[in-house]
């Protein structure tokens, strides 16, 4: 019979339902039983004991919310009754010890990336675009329509041929309501250059009109992208006039990378005779560059070689039980093979703050990781809100009543190794291990920082889906339950449902993962994200994001 619900840590108070429970069922957890004072949707959590107004509820063994009012036993957990609490943080050297997971039986595995002359591996091989200010944005669109379709990167084929059956019916007169779309009608155009895996193009907001520490924050953003594995090449449309000049931008690549050696062509249109020429001169060298790095080749490097990103949008109240310790595992596994993992979202690490600092390897590290939460908590205090508000109405529907709930739900995703290092927004990781990215937890934001930083893979869990990609990263949905699955099967890769039936266990579905993650490295299996063409880029100005 399928376990109905779960306690979670052996120091919490709050049970989870694993389905929907009714009031008055009678519920049995590791010989208790308990008479349901309120219906508990699946997700949602119920209390082992009577509360009364201000005591603790602590769950994932942590200090989550306080008490409102009085809460029978079996009450069901609400916004109603309880309101976010999460504990204080400090240094204090906890000697942290880590068991790794057995890893002998993959030591020897490989992934087929593109390796780049400054000894980093990717796991594809781009062409970029990137606008200095948001006034070549427009060029870009031009040139993106131009080149995604004649070279075979365009995704929008089966809905310019629905454009053309509604405009053809439309002049015969039949009722648009008869003209059905049909969404498997195309398939992916052959792309002309076999190994270009794409054409992406950085659209932004920014580059003038905000303050010069943007447009400097900006600029390091591009670069990071620019020098991303990733990235065979890149063509740079610049105005001429903007905040963030060409110049600057090089200065940036160059303390990134001071040997930097792909194909870059550099356009600034208050140079150019005109705008068609402009375009026509900017896509004429990038097709010759694309051409260039066409002649690359995947070749087999070791493991740790990878760089992987975690990150959860659309969570649910099965994120933390599912997805996200799943997730951790396939963290665990590469770290202990020498990979990188990189941690983010830091609005979502509230209330687990002292166990990363005690996982910190270095005071340095846990006094810079303190020093980043607590600024950007008081920068979001200032105006009036702070990481408390958090959680969004779907992550509240569905049972992430307070940030710290939701904060200690995502903390699964990074696994248990220790901290190795901690970056703030665009800092390179440039050692292995587990890593913490100061980014919003916003999920464009935070994914645009994760590949900044040099993730060369996503992992993204989610449990009520969300259609997020990265332009120079592949991202690869994890869903948290099967119904999400089947219902979303056009964006989700990974189906950790199967943790929460009972069929698996989160280690055996963070093998799956890991294996699927070196498939999608190797080029094996391309992620519904970037099939899609789901090329989220947003820079994160630095205010107050959550």
């Amino acid at each position: 019979m399928k376990q109905r619900v779960l306690k979670i840590h052996p120091d919490d108070n709050v049970i989870v339902a694993l389905a929907d429970l009714a009031c008055g069922d009678r519920v049995t957890y590791s010989g208790v039983e308990y008479i349901l004072a309120d219906d508990i949707p699946a997700k949602h959590k119920f209390f082992m004991q009577e509360m009364q107004a201000g005591d603790d509820v602590i769950m994932y063994g942590v200090l989550v919310g306080k008490a409102q009012c009085p809460i029978p036993r079996g009450g069901l957990m609400s916004t109603a009754n309880v309101k976010h609490a999460a504990g204080s943080y400090a240094y204090r050297f906890a000697d942290y010890a880590w068991t790794a997971p057995d890893v002998e039986a993959y030591r020897d595995w490989t992934f087929n990336g593109y390796h780049r002359a400054d000894g980093k591996v990717g796991t594809a091989n781009y062409w970029l675009f990137i606008p200095t200010v948001f006034c070549e944005n427009r060029n870009l669109d031009v040139i993106k329509e131009a080149l995604h379709h004649e070279l075979g990167y365009a995704v929008t084929g089966r809905y310019r041929r629905y454009a053309h059956e509604l405009l053809e019916g439309h002049q015969q007169g039949i009722p648009v309501d008869e003209i059905h779309f049909q969404p498997d009608v195309q398939a992916q155009p052959k792309r002309y250059f076999a190994n270009v895996d794409g054409i992406k193009f950085l659209n932004h907001p920014g580059g003038c009109g905000g303050t010069r520490q943007d447009a400097a924050t900006l600029g390091k953003l591009l670069a990071s992208y620019a020098c991303h594995p990733n990235v065979g090449g890149v063509t740079v449309l610049s105005l001429g006039c903007q905040h963030l000049q060409v110049q600057d931008f090089l200065e940036e690549l160059k303390k990134r990378d001071p040997d930097f050696s792909k194909p870059l062509y550099v356009f600034e249109q208050q140079q150019s005779q005109s705008e068609p020429q402009l375009i026509a001169e900017a896509m004429r060298k990038s097709f010759a560059g694309m051409a260039e790095i066409n002649q690359l080749e995947r070749s087999p490097a070791p493991l740790s070689e990878l760089c992987i990103g975690v990150k959860c949008g659309g969570s649910d109240g099965f994120s933390g039980i599912s997805a996200n310790p799943a997730v951790g595992y396939c963290a665990d596994l590469l770290v202990a093979l020498g990979g990188k993992v990189l941690l983010a979202e830091f609005p979502e690490l509230c209330g687990i703050e002292q166990e990363l600092v005690d996982r910190c390897r270095t005071k340095d590290d846990a006094e810079k990781f303190i020093r980043l939460m607590q600024g950007y908590n008081a920068e979001a205090e200032r105006v009036g809100s702070g990481f408390h508000m958090n959680p969004s109405p779907g992550n509240i529907r569905d049972g992430l009543i307070t940030d710290a709930i939701k904060s200690a739900g995502a903390a699964k995703k990074a696994g248990t190794s220790p901290v190795e290092y901690v970056l703030d927004y665009t800092e390179p990781a440039t050692r292995s291990g587990l890593g913490l990215v100061c980014t919003p937890g916003n999920d464009v934001e935070s994914t645009t920082g994760l590949a900044s930083s040099g993730a060369t893979l996503i992992l993204f869990t989610t449990g009520l889906g969300t259609p997020t990609g990265n332009p120079v990263c592949p991202t690869i949905k994890v869903a948290t339950n099967s119904a999400l699955a089947r219902r979303m099967a056009d964006i989700i890769d990974i189906d950790t449902g199967p943790i929460i039936e009972g069929e698996k266990t989160i280690e055996q579905m963070g093998v799956e993962i890991l294996e699927y993650c070196i498939r999608a490295a190797s080029g094996l299996v391309v992620p519904k994200a970037v099939q899609l063409n789901q090329d989220d880029f947003i820079p994160w100005k630095r205010g107050v994001s959550l």
